[in-house]
């Protein structure tokens, strides 16, 4: 689909303004996501889900102060009042049995949700017996947490002083025990219940009292002589959590048909009394036969999801839960729901008992204080999800009827995916995210709540912390252990996400790689194999030859298929990396070597000599000298330096790293410079006589040379360091200066110097040493040494692709991207580019349909910075690029103003031969390519507001040595194929792939001489290459190597100045040599067709590729524009104005590739532009 609107003509726009569809469907060179980002990973969201303290109830303590049969003097009840305790009529048995009856119920109660925790009761207690029992439960818990259930439904309300009842031994007083007792009872972390009335006066005594110690610790701390540092220092009640029934002015509700206990009953039997109080609302008439006995008869237990009451509390847990993660801040739903399971389970029921007692004007109280949940809408969705269970009661129990589920997940589920299709992109988080993680425990939706889970996460890494803040990581967890073949993608895909926004989980799960060993790794790899069709993103992936790890892209990856867990192993064999790397694109050439290699250096006379002992001068591995080594050394060489063989893994790596030292995009080759400073360093220091120290005697033994100076290696341009010490240059990194808009750039030197007299802390230890010997101490003496050792063992090589690559999984891949929305800036931008390039081309058929009499009218002139050696037209904007020998200058030919100007960055000898306009239809890049075989990339030139980057740089010929009278390096590019033929001083033409970043064909010219000109045409895939001899060489590049050349032409007797081959099927070869023969061939021809003469003595020479016409450059100073039948239309020799100078000797020129218009650089650093006379413009 995303094709399809790629290559679709843009809608609502007429026959004349219509955007040329060649447009839409030409590839992009070079705008993948790894050419347009910074190469780094994003920035991690702080992730607040993983909780560092998470606890656990392990005591419990329940306190009844219930003193049945005997009301207390202060609470006046109602006839009839309510009177059920824990579900037990304290009435209907003797007063002692009454009081054990429901302080056992009590414990079942709490029991349900923790089971494991340790229950101590304590019925109608005094005042030690409430001290022994929570000392006990606080020594054994230790820093776990305990629970203090109070029920003072017995004894007087709580005072005002901070004070709460029980009795005395005979139980014929009140005693009053104060909170602050309490708390030094009970200590921290602990959690409070209370089920009395004015409860709330409970809670803001405990926070006084709380406050209180915090400022006696403080007092304490700042003064160790005041008297209460003295003192056992009292425990600090940070962590104490506290639920309590009522405000501090209110009295528990009295209602016959609810228990006493209501508070009680909502935190410990939520689904019970939610049934019981649901039937006493007026909305129960709307469902007939259900009465309150009738509730007592649901089938079913709490912990079967299969059954009525199961399916109940699973909905209430997942109502419960939606509610607090949607009202409660992150942190705070983290600490009371996600903490600590009977904590949640708690507060779960708490959001029940504010909403059931809030009815009866009773409001309950938490610490911490709780926003206000009691009108969530999701409520009703409980409402109703009752409604819907108890419309069946009487049926199931009378008729026996099979029980059918509630739609309620199916109908949240269903409300997510909603919010996922239907939602702008700023929006609130979905309320239904709990309910999802609840479902995925449920077989029947777990599919559906996996993939709307997934689709979820791919929004990005917010979504991913949501879902992690919520408590998805235990569920996707479990998961892993799920046999079902169809949960695979889905999981891959969202572990995936997972991993690639919190890394840390990824040591968490190398643990479970081993526990679910065979699962896991059957998810993975059965996934690649056999379920590519689902759209994964996949980290770049290495392929031979490739310049860079490649990357179709973030919605189409490619997944290599790995078909056993075995071969995952076999990779990392030396055997298959020392295969892949002789199959690096760098490794090209079989008569090219390395000099050394790291493995053998410390051992080998020969390359100690070789690198330069410690009595001689410094050798400096300067850019040049690694230039050398990979060019000029041999395998006899190389064998007779180290003595292993060429094709070890060593050699291999050693050699690479060379390549990549010479490398011309800079951030490659400064890595692999500090690799080998590295490497270098330790090299020579191993080779060198080290001083030994003693630890018993301290007695030095003196080296045979002793001397401070190590190998340095140094990048293009650095000054050569002096024989004093130094280090700097293996240690500090060369700095690349920034892109400069006025001036070359140029390098900088290395400065600075750090004395270093190295030896390995190694070699400090005696020859006998104890177990867990740390070994001698450095003396002050070595002080230096250290320094300089820390900065090496420090300096490891990090980059941010792997991190980067990852980052791809945390971005959305099912979005439509931006480029494909026809309604996005980008898209609205391609289009107005797009109709621009029509009205061009429109345009200027216009004008050459008129026919050219004459080209003289300069349009331009203006004196470049250096001497023009390539000029460009850019296709559609009226931009030119104009190149001297390593700088590259723009100039807007229109309104006659420089646009930029700017370093190319190639080294000093070298120059610039040859530019290329890359997606010149849309978003332009600048490709250079200099006589030293390397080729750069460039962004952003001409950019009023953004500095020019570099995209990406390469070697794209080997072997090819600058000079000053070769043909450099030649290019030509196909924007349709993205193919990019090189040649020049070599004697190949390299084809270099540009989407797959690869070289995909070496074709060798069969010729002895340089190749001066490339032409290409895709659709005939032929070649035409122009040659310094004079010959003119075709080839199928469709051809095996052996035959790809089909004809060759030898009627030019000198350099080819120019060669090109008509775009058209029928089109023919033209071409012109220095002594102005101009011959037009026929490729399918043995012999030329049509000859022409013109001027000789020339210089350079362009072709038209719309109108019939040439121009050509002469050392004598003057240009000359032709037609295609070799009839001269016009010379150009001055300059336009009053007195106008004569044009110096011509250095380049070329033709727009549209407008009849013609650019003309020359050895007096003027560049001008002619174009027809202004009354057919």
């Amino acid at each position: 689909m995303e094709s399809e609107m790629l290559q679709s003509p843009l809608l609502g726009l007429g026959e004349e303004d219509e955007a040329d569809l060649t447009d839409w469907n030409l590839p992009l060179a070079f705008m993948k996501k790894r050419h347009c980002e910074k190469i780094e990973g994003s920035k991690s969201l702080a992730q607040s889900w993983r909780m560092k303290d998470r606890m656990k109830t392990v005591s419990v303590a329940l306190v009844l102060c219930l003193n049945v049969g005997v009301d207390p003097p202060d609470v006046v009840k109602t006839t009839p009042c309510a009177r059920l305790e824990c579900w037990i009529d304290p009435l209907s048995m003797g007063p002692q049995k009454a009081l054990e009856t429901i302080g056992a119920n009590l414990q079942k109660q709490y029991e349900n949700w923790q089971p494991r925790a340790r229950y101590k009761q304590s019925l109608d207690p005094t005042v030690d017996e409430v001290k022994k029992l929570c000392t006990s439960l606080r020594r054994n818990a230790k820093e776990e947490r305990v629970l203090f259930h109070y029920n003072g439904h017995g004894v007087p309300r709580p005072t005002v002083n901070g004070e709460i009842w029980v009795f005395n031994k005979n139980y014929t007083q009140y005693i009053p025990l104060s909170i602050y007792d309490l708390q030094t009872w009970m200590g921290s972390p602990s959690i409070f219940v209370y089920d009395c009335s004015n409860a709330g006066l409970i809670v803001k005594s405990f926070k006084q009292f709380a406050l209180q110690r915090e400022q006696e610790l403080e007092v304490a701390a700042i003064n160790p002589n005041h008297p209460l540092a003295q003192m056992p220092l009292p425990p600090s009640m940070k962590n104490c959590i506290q639920l309590a029934a009522c405000e501090a002015n209110e009295l528990l509700p009295m209602i016959p048909d609810l228990p006493a206990d209501l508070f009680t009953s909502c935190l410990t039997t939520p689904i019970k009394i939610a049934l019981r109080w649901f039937c006493m609302q007026k909305s129960v008439r709307l469902v007939p036969g259900v009465t309150l006995d009738l509730i007592e008869k649901i089938p079913g237990r709490l912990n079967d999801r299969r059954t009525p009451l199961g399916e109940l509390n699973w909905i209430f847990t997942a109502i419960t839960d939606t509610i607090a993660w949607n009202v409660l801040p992150r942190d705070l739903f983290q600490k009371l729901f996600r903490q600590d399971l009977l904590v949640a389970s708690l507060f779960r029921n708490f959001l029940l008992a504010e909403r059931i007692m809030r009815s009866y004007n009773c409001t309950p109280v938490s610490s911490p204080r709780l926003p206000p949940t009691y009108m969530h809408a999701m409520w009703q969705a409980w409402d109703l999800a009752v409604d819907i269970c108890l419309s069946q009661l009487p049926t199931i129990i009378e008729e026996g009827t099979a029980f059918r589920h509630s739609p309620f997940f199916a109908e949240q589920l269903t409300a997510f995916q909603v919010w996922l299709t239907m939602g702008v992109e700023n929006r609130n988080p979905p309320e239904q995210l709990p309910i999802v993680l609840q479902v995925l425990l449920s077989q029947v939706h777990r599919l559906r709540a996996l993939d709307l889970l997934g689709r979820f996460l791919d929004l990005g890494p917010w979504a991913v912390s949501l879902a992690l803040s919520v408590g998805i990581f235990p569920y996707v967890l479990k998961l892993l252990q799920s046999s079902a073949r169809e949960l695979r993608p889905l999981l891959v895909f969202i572990w995936a996400k997972i991993l690639a926004v919190d890394s840390e989980l990824v040591v968490a799960l190398s643990h479970l790689v081993v526990q679910y060993e065979s699962n896991f790794c059957t998810v993975a790899l059965q996934f690649m194999e056999e379920e590519k069709n689902y759209p994964l993103p996949s980290p770049a992936t290495t392929e031979c030859g490739s310049l860079t790890p490649v990357r179709d892209g973030p919605c189409t990856p490619r997944l290599r298929s790995v078909s056993s867990y075995g071969n995952i192993r076999a990779v990392t064999t030396a055997r298959n990396l020392n295969k892949s790397l002789q199959n690096l694109s760098l490794n090209e050439e079989s008569g090219s070597s390395v000099a050394f290699s790291p493995g053998n250096l410390s051992t080998s006379s020969s390359a100690s000599s070789t690198l330069g002992s410690p009595e001689n001068e410094e050798y400096i591995l300067s850019f040049e000298t690694i230039d050398k080594m990979r060019r000029v050394s041999s395998y006899s060489s190389l064998n007779s330096l180290i003595g292993v063989s060429f094709n070890s893994v060593y050699t291999q790596i050693w050699r690479v790293l060379l390549h990549l030292a010479a490398d011309p995009y800079p951030d490659v080759s400064d890595v692999a410079m500090k690799v080998l400073n590295s490497i270098a360093y330790k090299a020579t220091v191993n080779a060198r006589p080290q001083r030994i120290l003693d630890s018993s005697s301290l007695t030095q033994s003196a080296p045979a040379s002793p001397t401070n100076k190590g190998m340095h290696i140094h990048q293009v341009g650095g000054s050569p360091p002096t024989t004093s010490t130094s280090i700097s240059s293996l240690t500090n990194d060369v700095t690349k200066p920034p892109v400069s808009r006025d001036l070359p750039s140029v390098r900088p030197s290395n400065v600075g110097s750090l004395g270093v007299q190295y030896t390995p802390h190694s070699h400090q230890f005696p020859r006998t040493r104890k177990m867990f010997d740390k070994g001698p101490d450095q003396t002050t003496d070595d002080a230096d040494d250290a320094v300089g050792h820390k900065i090496f063992i420090s300096a490891t090589m990090q980059t941010g692709f792997c991190d980067w690559s990852a980052k791809y999984f945390a971005q959305p891949v099912m979005k439509i991207p931006e480029e494909h929305d026809l309604e996005s800036q980008i898209r609205k931008e391609r289009e107005w580019r797009f109709l621009r390039n029509t009205r061009v081309r429109k345009q200027a058929q216009k004008i050459i349909q008129k026919g050219i009499s004459r080209l003289d009218d300069q349009i331009f002139l203006n004196r470049n910075p250096g001497v023009p050696s390539v000029v460009k037209f850019h296709p559609f904007t009226p931009c030119i690029a104009v190149a001297d020998k390593d700088s590259i200058c723009f100039w807007d030919w229109e309104k006659g103003e420089k646009l930029d100007y700017f370093h190319n960055g190639n080294p000093r000898y070298t120059r610039i031969t040859a530019m290329e306009y890359l997606n010149g239809q849309d978003c332009s890049l600048l490709l250079t390519a200099t006589d030293d075989g390397a080729i750069r990339v460039w962004k952003n030139f001409a950019d009023l507001e953004k500095n020019p980057e570099m995209v990406t740089a390469w070697q794209g010929l080997s072997d090819m040595l600058p000079t000053t009278r070769g043909a450099g390096m030649v290019v030509d590019w196909e924007q349709e194929t993205g193919l990019l033929m090189t040649s020049g001083d070599v004697r190949i033409i390299r084809i270099w792939d540009t989407d797959r970043e690869m070289k995909v064909q070496d074709i060798p010219t069969g010729a002895d001489s340089c190749v001066t000109s490339l032409s290409c045409d895709s659709h005939r895939s032929l070649i035409v290459a122009g040659l310094g001899d004079g010959s003119i060489r075709v080839y199928d590049r469709r051809m095996a190597l052996s035959e790809c050349r089909v004809m060759t032409y030898r009627e030019h007797t000198a350099w080819v100045v120019k060669a090109y081959l008509q775009k058209h099927p029928e089109g023919n070869i033209m071409s012109v040599s220095v002594n102005g023969d101009v011959r037009f061939f026929d490729p399918r021809m043995p012999e030329s067709v049509k000859v022409l003469q013109i001027v000789k003595g020339l210089t350079a020479l362009d072709i038209h590729p719309q109108a019939n016409l040439f121009a050509c450059g002469s050392m004598n100073q003057f240009t000359a524009i032709y037609n295609g039948n070799g009839e001269l239309i016009n010379n150009i020799k001055y300059y336009d104005g009053f007195m106008g100078q004569r044009v110096g000797a011509i250095s380049c020129l070329a033709f727009h590739p549209h407008w009849p218009h013609l650019a003309v650089g020359s050895n007096d650093y003027y560049i001008s532009v002619y174009s027809v006379e202004k009354r057919i413009r």
